[in-house]
């Protein structure tokens, strides 16, 4: 499946704008941004999958666009796909960005492959 490089640009300008330092790594048919070595927010297909605090997931899956992400066929908590053709692109996109920031300084890191 191939990723939406618009959507995965507007990430890449969000971020050069925020002073955010990032590292893309292709994964799982999409792209994924890591911040501080730890997975922040990805693009797959046309949707963003958010990487989100746990303490919020129940409220955030009620927004309208917002999915429960089911990648392995269990729902991921913590992990939602927000689909950005039912919101208000830009204004959505730069507030499920930060909150994807503001929970990173929180989020613990994948354990490192020897």
């Amino acid at each position: 499946m191939a990723y939406d490089e618009l959507l995965a640009e507007k990430i890449r300008l969000y971020f050069i704008t925020n002073g955010v330092e990032n590292r893309e790594i292709k994964m799982m048919g999409g792209l994924c941004f890591m911040v501080d070595e730890k997975m922040c927010v990805g693009v797959m297909g046309s949707e963003l999958m958010a990487r989100i605090n746990p303490d919020i997931y129940e409220q955030s899956i009620a927004k309208n666009g917002c999915n429960v992400m089911q990648f392995t066929g269990r729902p991921m908590k913590g992990f939602v796909i927000v689909n950005l053709d039912e919101v208000d692109a830009t204004h959505d996109l730069d507030y499920w960005l930060q909150l994807c920031l503001d929970y990173n300084p929180l989020a613990k890191s994948s354990k490192k492959k020897k």
